[in-house]
């Protein structure tokens, strides 16, 4: 079922109110009161009349190409918001409520960078909005407007307005992993693709398949998968808080287990923190046969995780073929490639060495179990499939295409890929518009290091997170996999791994989160076998290890491990230590 290029994505909203406007397009269900969720659901036909009616208020407070900032709670509230943004031909920037703990920075980084004209909020939030506006340098926005107060009968001013592909729909502020947010511009024409690509993916039937997540519809990947991805085929989408799922990670799985043609995502810790937190007696009552897609799509990818989660939930009728890597970036709008719904999860075990130094030699032979850290000197990765509806090349620093087995970066084309970074031409020139020699067209650096391996796509890195000493590449994930498997006082996938300048070369330093398991134990214990470790598979001498408390460790929103944030943080003392960037560390 293609969806015509020519036709942006929002015009099937109203298609589908004309057409099955009873049909239940997006459910919120909502843990705030109810232990067992609450059920909110829109109708397409409800959707399209609440959407139609914000943008003609919208429109009496913002032109077509300013923008609106979304500061407000999970909820269909904010799917109005970015559809009606999207009618209006208004820039969506969607943002989150300012109560969200732990991102304060980001939001007051992308509001300002933004600027918007106007607010668009809910009535619970529009007191903390308003202080948090308060509170900011930029200008103040034209109004504030809390979508739960706008009549529907707005809707019958309603204009239909030719909407161009190539009109900005949102900016999507990057999770911040290596640097500060920047707004991604994301075209109508980038979000129709995008989100045809992933529908094409995952294979949905039209009407039928349902998504089911938790993500946070201000992230690039919960915005696709909730609510643009579901208006291609007129499929519903239900969705929940994401505090509702770490609270309770078996709602998510009780979401899942009420529809027989389901499709979900989450990254990689997702799956480890739930498959650690069900209790036997809660898998009892899941019925999970009916997942056709668990798209794992942030990194790092751990085969280790997914055959844990696979093993903790396969009597609960989870086929392990649902486990879906995949790879993607906002840049891209945000889905790249993944493997085929119905292929097993392929984890292959690479040479460590030669992987550093740029080949992708797979090892055969037994090295470690399925599911099992890697052992000795082995890296091993999990593929992340193959691209649809757009090209990928993995690239040589001079511009020329690496042969498969050989280690670059990462270059992406096609109709999803976005044309640059809001009021940021320096970035977008380094980011944007690349030209790879013997091909047509443009293509997109996404600062991600990769080998295409038996035609699939295998991510190694960032490579700004890259780890250099003596000359030699390293890759922190392969340091933070051998620090937490060498010590069960460290939580898993709690691990950062970086360096910090040193005086004739950059000096390895790894902060870690304690488990329940670290209590009683001698730190100085913890730190001897992490450093054995560290020498024994890497040959590297570890400058300072550090073990601080549970959720000490930023992470972005995505839920990725933010190395560069983690090296500012020890650099600036914050974990209690001063050390200054040439100091010794103890034991170096």
């Amino acid at each position: 079922m293609g969806l015509s290029m020519s036709e942006p994505l929002i015009l099937r909203v109203a298609r589908w109110a004309r057409e099955i406007p009873d049909a239940p397009a997006y459910t919120f269900v909502d843990y705030a009161d109810s232990a067992e969720g609450a059920r909110h659901t829109l109708t397409w036909a409800g959707a399209d009349l609440r959407a139609r009616a914000l943008a003609v208020r919208l429109r009496e407070v913002a032109r077509p190409g300013e923008r609106a900032a979304i500061l407000a709670p999970q909820g269909l509230d904010y799917v109005v918001a970015m559809l009606a943004t999207m009618y209006a031909r208004v820039i969506a920037v969607p943002l989150f409520a300012p109560d969200l703990p732990g991102h304060a920075d980001r939001l007051v980084r992308a509001y300002c960078d933004a600027d918007p004209v106007c607010v668009l909020t809910t009535t619970p939030a529009l007191e903390g909005v308003r202080a948090f506006i308060d509170g900011q340098a930029a200008p103040r926005p034209k109004a504030i407007v809390a979508v739960d107060t706008v009549s529907d009968l707005l809707a019958d001013e309603w204009e239909p307005e030719p909407i161009g592909l190539g009109d900005l729909a949102y900016l999507q502020y990057t999770s911040g992993s290596t640097r500060a947010p920047a707004g991604v511009e994301i075209s109508h024409g980038n979000v129709t693709a995008n989100a045809e690509q992933l529908w094409e993916a995952f294979r949905a039937t039209p009407r039928t398949s349902t998504a089911a997540l938790w993500l946070p519809l201000f992230h690039d990947m919960g915005l696709i998968a909730i609510i643009a991805a579901p208006i291609v085929g007129g499929n519903q989408a239900v969705f929940m808080d994401p505090v509702a799922f770490v609270m309770h990670p078996v709602r998510w799985l009780r979401l899942l287990s009420a529809y027989d043609d389901v499709f979900t995502g989450g990254p990689n810790f997702a799956y480890e923190y739930t498959a650690s937190r069900v209790t036997e007696a809660e898998k009892a009552t899941l019925d999970l046969s009916g997942v056709t897609v668990m798209l794992n799509g942030a990194e790092p990818l751990r085969g280790s995780t997914i055959h844990r989660f696979s093993e903790a939930f396969a009597s609960c009728g989870l086929r392990p073929e649902a486990h879906t890597p995949g790879y993607g970036l906002a840049e891209a709008t945000v889905f790249v490639t993944a493997m085929d719904r119905d292929l097993p999860v392929r984890v292959t075990a690479f040479d460590r060495d030669a992987l550093t130094a740029g080949r992708a030699v797979p090892i055969t032979g037994p090295v470690a179990g399925a599911g099992q850290a890697p052992a000795g000197r082995v890296s091993e990765l999990v593929s992340c499939g193959v691209p649809t509806g757009q090209d990928v090349a993995v690239v040589a620093e001079d511009g020329t295409a690496r042969p498969d087995g050989e280690v670059g970066e990462v270059w992406v084309r096609g109709p999803n890929v976005a044309r640059a970074y809001w009021r940021d031409e320096e970035r977008t020139a380094e980011t944007f518009g690349n030209v790879l020699a013997g091909t047509e067209g443009t293509w997109l650096r996404t600062g991600d290091l990769g080998v295409i391996h038996g035609g699939e796509l295998y991510i190694t890195g960032r490579i700004k997170d890259l780890i250099i000493v003596d000359g030699r590449n390293h890759y922190p994930q392969d340091v933070e996999v051998t620090a937490q498997e060498a010590e069960a006082a460290i939580r898993r996938d709690h691990v950062a791994a970086f360096s910090v300048p040193g005086e004739e070369t950059e000096r390895l330093v790894v902060v870690a989160e304690r488990s329940r398991k670290a209590e009683g134990r001698d730190p100085a214990e913890v730190e001897a076998n992490v450093r054995a470790a560290v020498a024994r598979n890497h040959d590297l001498r570890l400058h300072d290890f550090v073990l601080v408390e549970a959720g000490a460790v930023p992470r972005t929103s995505s839920g990725k491990i933010a190395r560069r944030a983690c090296a500012r943080a020890y650099l600036d003392g914050v974990f209690g230590t001063a050390r200054g960037i040439v100091a010794e560390g103890a034991g170096a």
